[in-house]
């Protein structure tokens, strides 16, 4: 009896394991459609939000990287921009890496403490002057509403 209940879960786990993990294809979608009205490409995008610290506007761009619901676009010039769904049930496969997708998203910058320390009175200069640690290549998030593979 054990040899046959075995046997029949053995025979039932096979078609789990032989399943296909495919890439998602054209015009899959995640969370909500965005709007494709107005795309922005990733690339350009740091001088197209110029002064402003936050706007909403849906930006073309290739998936670098997907860990843990987040991920990684190519904003050019070597830059990453950081991502992540503004709703946590969206799940998105790490199949997505590489595919180009058209995201409805809410861009903001990141500011470090130091670009507004003068502010503070905090303007010493010299060996009192601390040090900040930075990466320039992410100064930008998007916080994503809505993707498309395209």
């Amino acid at each position: 009896m054990k040899t046959f209940s075995l046997l029949l879960a053995l025979l039932f786990s096979i078609p789990a394991f032989a399943q296909d993990h495919t890439a998602p294809a054209h015009g899959t979608v995640y969370g909500a459609k965005p709007d494709t009205t107005g795309i922005v490409s990733a690339n350009r995008f740091e001088g197209f939000i110029s002064q402003k610290t936050r706007i909403s506007v849906a930006v073309r761009g290739k998936v670098l990287a997907v860990k843990k619901g987040k991920f990684l676009i190519d904003g050019g010039n070597g830059k990453t921009i950081a991502a992540h769904f503004s709703t946590a049930g969206v799940k998105i496969p790490a199949s997505l890496a590489g595919k180009t997708v058209v995201m409805d998203v809410i861009a903001q910058k990141l500011f470090i403490a130091d670009d507004l320390q003068h502010f503070a009175g905090d303007t010493v200069k010299g060996k009192k002057q601390h040090d900040v640690k930075t990466a320039p290549k992410r100064r930008l998030t998007f916080e994503v509403k809505g993707m498309m593979v395209d």
